[in-house]
């Protein structure tokens, strides 16, 4: 998929000439290749191709910048209570920290209109790319389940972090009877979310992609997930969700076994963030970055002001672990010794002497390639994916929800047998667990395995509990004292405000959700 998103504007252009006069006469009539309009543009494959590659470009918005020492994705850690910041320059990250932000802060902000965004772009394409005539159906198939999954991505995220959001699946103009569109109820949201992965899941698409695209893996695996988050809170269909989670996730992990070199776990944890492993294997699917487009974006957590690349002493540090849920991993974890999900150790410059970093440091989005290593300078582009679906959390999802069905099986325990095994970890055996500590242990391992990937407030928020990393169980949301802060969250919490500017744009998004001044 890398290679798609620098044809954009290519193929616009080419479509512009085969567009172009073929005649004095024509050339009066023509529209100047400068206007092309929704209505113009969408007439041969290559269109088509565009479109799409800009909704996925689009999803990028994460990692665009939110002021100083700050980026979108930000918004999904500082609220979990598992980072904190060494330099607190930024006053709206700050406030996320400190469980103070409002409708004004940034990230809020940005993140409703990214995601907005996305669905904007995807609804151009569900709308104008059935009538491109002539075009391969298995093609025009193809996009449209690509185009149906990155809108439900989208939508998911958005009604997760806002609850009750505006449900819009067709283009928009300013002429548009629902251009300032009221907010749609939750269950709505997901009816659309279900419908657009089980399309996704009949559009033809191969099990994985190695250029990046959405494939079968990936659909099956977000509804797996959408069916867990649906058996939760605030919907909490219980029983019939949580099968519906099971099973799903489960084809996935049965192709799996049957195709090793297709889908599974990276051997090595390392390869979890290699530019070699990238959308193979355990990565299902990732935002794709090249510096010739975009450079990956995770600089953020790299510790502040150290040498552990090629530019010296550098990086911003408003991303780091806290000391406790740093401590809360077992003895012997692979993920938080060196060359594991983090560090306390370093090559000076990126690729001389080891030195001491004086604390441990978030090292999984971390590219060896771009920065150095020991006796290796790096290549100095960070072309790095951020990961989304990685086959670590399929396993989790299943084993999670195949419990919640009745109690542990075989079949469970050895989903999470497998990320614990990666891990160096030793399971107890199956019949040592009941219902109810199998949960805890995948709960726990879902905090462990998938910190920092923005997937930890979405699980506080469904399961209404939070990792106490102190006492190695779990709290109530409501109450639960977040170290970075020393604060405890509150039912607002659960959802994000809407933004300030976007309630004055549209009154009809009113009333603030609840607990956030108006």
């Amino acid at each position: 998929m890398k290679h798609i998103v620098n044809k954009v504007s290519k193929v616009a252009l080419l479509g512009a000439i085969l567009l172009g006069p073929v005649g004095c006469k024509d050339f009066l009539k023509e529209q100047a290749p400068s206007n092309l309009t929704p209505d113009n543009f969408y007439t041969i494959p290559d269109h088509a191709e565009a479109a799409i590659a800009s909704v996925y470009a689009d999803m990028r918005f994460m990692g665009d910048g939110a002021g100083i020492f700050s980026s979108n994705w930000q918004l999904l850690e500082a609220l979990t209570g598992t980072s904190t910041t060494e330099t607190a320059q930024n006053s709206d990250l700050n406030n996320l920290y400190g469980l103070v932000h409002d409708g004004n802060t940034i990230h809020v902000v940005n993140y409703w209109n990214g995601l907005y965004k996305v669905i904007a772009q995807a609804n151009q394409v569900l709308d104008k790319v059935p009538g491109i005539t002539p075009m391969d159906d298995a093609q025009k198939k193809k996009i449209l389940g690509e185009a149906r999954f990155l809108r439900a991505n989208a939508y998911f995220t958005a009604v997760r972090l806002w609850g009750d959001i505006p449900l819009i699946t067709k283009p928009q103009t300013a002429s548009s009877e629902d251009f300032q569109p009221s907010r749609t109820p939750q269950e709505d949201v997901y009816k659309l979310i279900v419908d657009d992965l089980v399309a996704a899941e009949a559009a033809g698409l191969a099990w994985t992609d190695v250029s990046g695209r959405v494939n079968l893996a990936a659909v099956k695996t977000l509804l797996s997930k959408v069916y867990l988050t649906m058996a939760g809170f605030p919907l909490s269909k219980g029983a019939t969700h949580y099968k519906l989670a099971a099973d799903k996730a489960f084809e996935v992990i049965t192709y799996a076994n049957a195709n090793p070199t297709e889908i599974g776990l990276f051997a090595s944890l390392e390869d979890v963030h290699k530019e070699s492993t990238e959308n193979r294997l355990e990565h299902l699917f990732e935002l794709q970055y090249n510096t010739l487009v975009a450079g990956n974006p995770m600089d953020n957590m790299y510790p502040n002001f150290k040498p552990v690349t090629y530019n010296g002493p550098s990086g911003t540090g408003s991303t780091v672990p806290t000391p406790s849920f740093y401590a809360s991993y077992e003895k012997g974890d692979l993920r938080a010794k060196d060359q594991g999900y983090f560090y306390s150790t370093y090559f000076t410059n990126g690729s001389g002497d080891r030195f001491e970093l004086g604390a441990n440091y978030i090292f999984k989005h971390f590219n060896r390639t771009a920065n150095g290593t020991q006796g290796v300078a790096g290549t100095r582009q960070n072309n790095l994916n951020v990961p989304q679906i990685r086959y670590a959390e399929t396993l989790l999802i299943f084993a999670e929800a195949q419990n919640e069905v009745g109690a542990p099986t075989q079949a469970a325990y050895d989903a999470l047998k497998k990320v614990r095994d990666r891990a160096g970890l030793t399971t107890p055996a199956l019949g040592t667990y009941t219902q109810a500590t199998f949960r805890e242990a995948v709960w726990r391992e879902r905090w462990h395995e998938l910190s920092y990937e923005q997937i930890t407030w979405f699980d506080m928020v469904r399961l209404r509990k939070v990792y106490n990393d102190k006492t190695n169980g779990f709290d109530n949301f409501v109450g639960h004292v977040n170290p970075s802060s020393n604060q405890p969250l509150q039912e607002k919490h659960l959802l994000l405000p809407l933004g300030k500017q976007e309630m004055l744009n549209n009154p009809n998004l009113k009333p603030q959700n609840p607990g956030y001044p108006n």
